[in-house]
């Protein structure tokens, strides 16, 4: 038996927020410091190291709930399943809900539970549950839900990544410009073909990179009361190129499938230069070269939206939304992941 994704729904925020809407940004070093570059310099090196020209950010009343609600819809009308077989709701995020205008993240209920009730699930042995494992939330929530229905305990899980962090930013940190908003979400089916999830890999180093990723001070010194996501920029990029690749490729040689017959990688989309990078010694790990549009990016156009990046890619090319990009039956991909925990973790999956 294998375990297949059989149905995906995304929701994109319509708020373009483009680079230049930051020429006016007061950035700060993290001293509190002024840069001695202009805005216009700092923009300019900023997209050609992210690739971000723009991002988008969600309504003031929509919240991270609200749009994994939308897009848990849409992945449960795209596999045309009744939502009262659902047997776990496995939700990852990392900030909970965080309104409009405020600080304070809520996680009470939790989202999970927030989504069930929106989706108006009346069965009680639907579990939901939120899952706090970085940007690679999404991947391990599907892992998890692999590993529910090889042992029988389930049938049918949704899997949701979501987040707003255009609302835990800091906005003298240039930092800010990375982040955005965005859902994705999907079902998970047994299936006794010979397609589906073949093989995963997980990791956490926590022993000297736990805080490279962690919730910090305005560098703005005299907004010392708010904390924000921060990070360790250089710390992330030297770590994720280090270890995403031997991830992957482990887990890749556990498929038995050969390098050549993969035909995309489905990264998570934090960082265009981060990410060639990553790709580029994967490949190496092998002593072949990087193929030709074999890593589909959004990142250019919706930014990084943490655990969101991967469903909601993985959606826009199966619904033909991402130029030059498709997948076919019978094609063997690649997911893959880096983020806050330290965490890593992959999938080899064959449509």
């Amino acid at each position: 038996m294998n375990v297949s994704i059989t149905g995906t729904g995304s929701f994109i925020p319509e708020n373009r927020v483009r680079n230049e809407s930051f020429l006016n940004q007061k950035f700060l070093n993290s001293d509190g410091s002024k840069f001695q570059q202009t805005n216009e310099i700092i923009i300019e090196k900023f997209k050609g190291i992210t690739g971000i020209k723009e991002r988008r950010y969600v309504k003031e009343d929509l919240n991270t709930s609200d749009i994994a609600f939308i897009a848990s819809e849409r992945a449960i009308l795209d596999a045309g399943i009744d939502k009262e077989n659902i047997d776990y709701i496995i939700f990852a995020h990392n900030f909970g809900d965080v309104p409009a205008g405020k600080s304070q993240g809520d996680t009470l209920p939790s989202l999970a539970a927030r989504v069930k009730h929106l989706l108006k699930i009346k069965n009680p042995k639907c579990v939901a549950y939120d899952m706090l494992f970085g940007c690679p939330g999404w991947i391990e929530g599907v892992i998890q839900a692999n590993a529910f229905i090889k042992s029988g305990i389930a049938k049918t899980c949704l899997i949701i990544g979501a987040e707003t962090l255009s609302r835990i930013v800091d906005p003298y940190d240039r930092d800010s410009m990375i982040y955005a908003d965005g859902a994705g979400a999907v079902i998970l089916e047994e299936s006794n073909n010979t397609h589906g999830i073949i093989s995963h890999n997980s990791a956490s180093f926590t022993y000297k990179e736990a805080y490279y990723l962690f919730y910090g001070k305005s560098y703005n010194k005299s907004e010392q009361e708010i904390k924000y996501i921060k990070m360790l920029g250089r710390k992330i990029y030297e770590f994720a190129v280090t270890h995403v690749p031997s991830a992957m490729a482990e887990c890749l040689k556990e498929s038995c499938f050969d390098i050549r017959e993969v035909k995309k990688i489905l990264i998570h989309q934090a960082n265009e230069k981060m990410d060639e990078a990553i790709v580029s010694r994967f490949y190496a790990l092998f002593n072949r070269e990087v193929p030709k549009d074999i890593m589909p990016m959004t990142i250019d156009k919706l930014g990084n939206s943490s655990v969101a990046t991967i469903p909601t890619l993985l959606d826009q090319i199966l619904k033909g939304k991402v130029e030059n990009h498709h997948l076919h039956t019978g094609d063997v991909i690649i997911f893959a992941s880096v983020g806050a925990g330290m965490n890593v973790n992959a999938i080899v999956y064959k449509i």
